[in-house]
């Protein structure tokens, strides 16, 4: 049974923006190992990276009804590519029982959330 939707859209310009302005705003949202794979990109390809992982954070914090904040910290979650590629979420480093997809335009980064129960 479904436990939570969550979706959330970012503007790719607003991301490489604030990602241009301080490396803070990457460090606030990659993790550890999200960041070692951000640094291996290229040109917008990093922005597309980071916007897609905002992105996905957020919907997962909608679906899990908090939002982001001290319940559910953007450090608190990380969405690494299996082999296949398929993204798969993880939240205080336990795999997430649900399903994600994040999708890219020229100008938007969008994903997708869905939380099933245990």
């Amino acid at each position: 049974m479904i436990q939570g939707i969550g979706l959330d859209i970012v503007e790719l310009e607003r991301v490489a923006r604030l990602d241009k302005r301080n490396s803070k705003f990457r460090e606030r949202i990659l993790s550890s190992s999200e960041l070692q794979i951000y640094e291996k990109m290229s040109g917008h390809r990093k922005t597309e990276y980071l916007a897609g992982r905002f992105a996905a954070k957020e919907a997962f914090s909608k679906a899990r009804g908090t939002g982001i904040g001290q319940d559910c910290g953007f450090l608190d979650i990380e969405v690494i590519a299996e082999p296949s590629g398929r993204p798969a979420l993880y939240f205080r480093r336990q795999p997430v029982k649900g399903f994600i997809s994040i999708t890219h335009t020229q100008t938007v980064a969008a994903a997708q959330v869905i939380l099933m129960e245990d």
